[in-house]
């Protein structure tokens, strides 16, 4: 273990600092610092010596050089196990540094903020990211602190030994090296943030959890936030087991089928699918029409709600089997309801707007498919009535709603829908028309004046067929068939209205 008698603090983020230099102080480490990271030493009452008497060169450019020099960097790269270059420090008169405490300029919340491209380029930071890579590329001789968590474990082993062990020095190199990476990464993706697609994709994404297991229990899997992002990686489990790989696939799906209208809405997903889906005038009402969708595969489901849930349909959801429930919120007394099911993951979401850009990614062998997302308002105006019948206003209604529930179904997929409620759903079938008549067969005596939409167009008129034998009142897909006059005539025979959007949903 090499001793700490000799450490550099330049730190934006000055949480803790002041108190882990004085402890530093305390244990005869010697402290340089610069600019306003020295002025708070100075404030808290410990002594430091400024950068620039080190270098023997003022800070310079506006703060922009001033570590960038031998006497700090050869201080840090040197190589303590060395003999040549420990008699190299001391023939040019250059003290080691043991430890390098930085964290770098606020680039991502400068982004955020919405500050000019000039404002952003000036949180580029230089000089802390050159110390941080400097220190871990050396982390044999040197340790390096780029997070305030990290500090008291670094006390610790100091307060014992006055030195770092091998393992802590490996572990925050590590770290600082994960550090800068998504540093860098993050400008990159700025200075391309014009382009749909980047040529190089990078990504630095931070371990939020390892997974008991994947799909199956054979499986490893762990997930990885997107802190920021609006989704998963944003929500509050306050209550339950931990969440697994499939609890996680399923709730997301939940989420963005229920955040996809604008009124009080409940999803009930099972195997990403949605199992029931229904609106009404409140939540609980909501929940109760979304369960009649399909009360036997609800069993072991996930619940997401489109706004805070209350006691009353807290009440009803413990009624049955539930693996995880969403929401933007929980008052007390829902929370006390909930929390009655020992092992119910209860999942809370920073807020319940809808999704507007994000990118898909999936694994194939070899690579990546990168896509956007299917997000977004739907270009209603665009729709077009290709029947001589016409659908009145409440069927058009839902029309709408059947064609949101039927993009959030996996292909080949089919959802029948009446007064805002899915009453059955056929999907991930190799043809279409078993999908239609899966659904009429998962709907029961419901499917009689409902409406159906397809996620993509019908190939053959045997669809409409069999939708119209069911009882189905109206009928909505993309279009853009070789068949479409063939599929429009059988509409026409049944006398059933079918629109077309222009617009399709594969969600393979």
């Amino acid at each position: 273990m090499t001793p700490v008698r000799r450490a550099l603090v330049s730190c934006y983020d000055k949480t803790g600092v002041a108190e882990l230099a004085r402890q530093l102080h305390e244990l005869d480490v010697e402290l340089i610092s610069t600019g306003s990271t020295a002025q708070t030493l100075r404030d808290a009452g410990v002594p430091v010596t400024s950068v620039a008497d080190v270098t023997g060169f003022p800070e310079c450019l506006d703060g922009r050089v001033k570590t960038l020099h031998p006497n700090v960097h050869a201080g840090i790269l040197a190589d303590r196990t060395d003999p040549a270059h420990v008699a190299e420090l001391a023939e040019l008169g250059i003290d080691p540094i043991d430890l390098v405490v930085v964290n770098l300029y606020p680039f991502h919340e400068t982004v955020a903020s919405g500050a000019s491209d000039p404002d952003v380029v000036e949180m580029i930071d230089i000089g802390g990211p050159t110390m941080v890579r400097a220190a871990a590329k050396n982390h044999g001789s040197v340790g390096v602190l780029v997070d305030p968590t990290d500090y008291e474990r670094v006390l610790e082993e100091l307060r014992e030994t006055r030195a770092l062990t091998y393992a802590l020095k490996r572990e925050l190199a590590a770290k600082a090296f994960r550090h800068t990476a998504d540093y860098d990464t993050q400008i990159a993706a700025w200075f391309q943030r014009d382009e749909p697609f980047p040529a190089q994709l990078g990504m630095a994404l931070p371990r939020r959890a390892t997974l008991r297991y994947g799909e199956n229990p054979h499986q490893a899997a762990a997930f990885y936030a997107h802190p920021g992002g609006g989704g998963l990686g944003d929500a509050e489990q306050l209550h339950g087991k931990e969440l697994s790989y499939n609890n996680l696939l399923d709730t997301d799906a939940a989420w963005g089928l229920a955040v996809d209208v604008d009124e009080p809405a409940v999803a009930i997903i099972k195997h990403t699918n949605p199992a029931g889906f229904a609106t009404a005038d409140d939540l609980e009402r909501a929940y109760v029409r979304a369960l009649e969708g399909d009360p036997v595969s609800a069993f072991g489901g996930i619940v997401a709600a489109n706004r805070p849930v209350d006691a009353a349909t807290a009440r009803r959801i413990v009624e049955v089997f539930t693996e995880v429930v969403v929401a933007p919120g929980f008052d007390d007394e829902a929370l006390e309801v909930l929390r009655t099911k020992a092992n119910l993951r209860i999942l809370r979401m920073p807020s319940a707007a809808r999704p507007r850009f994000g990118w898909n990614l999936r694994s194939v062998g070899g690579g990546l498919l990168v896509q956007h997302s299917d997000v977004g308002d739907e270009p209603w105006e665009e729709w077009r009535v290709v029947t001589e019948a016409k659908p009145d206003e409440a069927t058009y209604a839902d029309l709408r709603f059947a064609w949101i529930a039927c993009k959030h179904a996996k292909s080949n997929a089919i959802v029948l829908a009446k007064d805002q409620q899915v009453v059955g759903v056929g999907a991930g079938q190799m043809s279409r028309v078993d999908s239609v008549r899966l659904a009429v067969e998962r709907a029961g005596d419901r499917h009689v004046g409902s409406v159906l939409a397809s996620d993509a167009f019908f190939p053959f008129r045997d669809g409409p067929d069999a939708a119209a034998a069911a009882g189905i009142r109206a009928l909505v897909q993309p279009g853009g068939s070789v068949r479409d006059d063939e599929v429009i005539a059988a509409a026409d025979e049944h006398g059933i209205p079918m629109l077309f959007t222009g617009r399709r949903h594969f969600r393979h």
